[in-house]
């Protein structure tokens, strides 16, 4: 055990702030899933081209995707935490990580101090921490560990968050990271992030897909979405059609249905055929389940990918029967 204090601060998403009764405010789809954010006064000291929290962004420093994050005092946050998951629509509450001196002091302390005051599941989202100390957070109650690769192949994660961005991360490292992160918390109690549209192809994105479920990696989707201020302001968001059929080739690999090997892709490495029966993928695109927010269980992630008025890229609760129908006219 360590010697951590809680830290003055900390953000809030302004939809778990709405719902912990911080702020005021309607909600088109509440989160199922506390989001908390490290407090530092300063930017990140990584430089990911999508963040607004990147250390050379000129994105507002209250932003994180297209969430913004309010600052509040640690022990009032805490007090309605404490309160708000007895609750049975809030399943779980994530800290997430900026990257800066003393971080994990910080994650320890407010995942100790979680834990103490509520019975609710939790998760942390972080860059590489070692062994140890992913072992603490471990033995103090996380039952759940993020660490994000975001880009689908070793060139893009440099071009993107690694060196060429003067960043910190290294792709070895991350990989590594994650597979150390399984031995400690267990297969699939791991997850990292991939952003569909960064430049990769469709079949590089399920490459990786993959090789975290082969491994016990969960691998959470998200869309890319262009942040005014950020290295990658320009870059367009992917087309809806790409990002369903590599939400349908996740949920078939990590649901062990198929396989990338077993799938088919154009001259262009799209995805022609995702290696089931044509019967086997309608039903599975009826129930709508692929199309839901991928990450730990009761993560739902309202609109960080998206506007309320869509399109959703990722449905935060159950697609209606409309919605289903314009999934398949996406030739997924």
């Amino acid at each position: 055990m360590i010697n951590a204090r809680l830290p003055e601060k900390i953000r809030v998403s302004v939809g778990s702030a709405i719902v912990l009764g911080l702020m005021h405010g309607k909600l088109d789809a509440e989160p199922t899933t506390i989001y908390l954010l490290t407090h530092h006064p300063g930017k990140c000291l990584a430089n990911c081209g999508f963040c607004p929290q990147a250390k050379a962004s000129k994105s507002r420093a209250d932003m994180l995707a297209r969430i913004t994050w309010p600052t509040f005092p640690t022990e009032q946050v805490m007090s309605r935490i404490e309160t708000v998951v007895r609750e049975p629509n809030e399943k779980r509450v994530c800290i997430q990580a900026l990257n800066y001196p003393k971080v994990f002091n910080d994650v320890f302390a407010l995942a100790n101090e979680i834990r103490l005051r509520a019975d609710v599941s939790l998760s942390v989202s972080c860059q590489p921490f070692n062994t140890a100390q992913m072992k603490l957070l471990e033995e103090v109650g996380v039952d759940r560990i993020s660490i994000a690769l975001d880009a689908a192949t070793k060139e893009l994660f440099e071009k993107v968050k690694g060196a060429l961005t003067s960043g910190p991360y290294r792709w070895e490292t991350q990989r590594e990271t994650l597979l150390k992160a399984v031995q400690v918390f267990g297969k699939n109690r791991v997850y990292t992030h991939l952003v569909v549209g960064l430049g990769e192809t469709e079949k590089e994105i399920i490459q990786t897909i993959q090789w975290c479920a082969d491994f016990g990696v969960y691998p959470s989707l998200f869309a890319f979405t262009p942040i005014p201020g950020t290295a990658l302001e320009a870059l367009p968001q992917p087309s809806v059609a790409t990002y369903r059929r590599v939400q349908l080739a996740h949920h078939l690999i990590v649901h062990g249905k198929t396989r990338c090997e077993n799938m088919k892709f154009d001259e262009d490495e799209r995805l022609i055929d995702h290696g089931v029966s044509k019967r086997l993928l309608q039903r599975i695109v009826e129930t709508g389940t692929p199309f839901l927010t991928s990450g730990c269980p009761g993560c739902n992630r309202p609109y960080y990918n998206e506007r309320p008025g869509g399109p959703l890229y990722n449905y935060p609760r159950q697609p209606l029967p409309d919605e289903i129908r314009e999934i398949k006219e996406h030739q997924v």
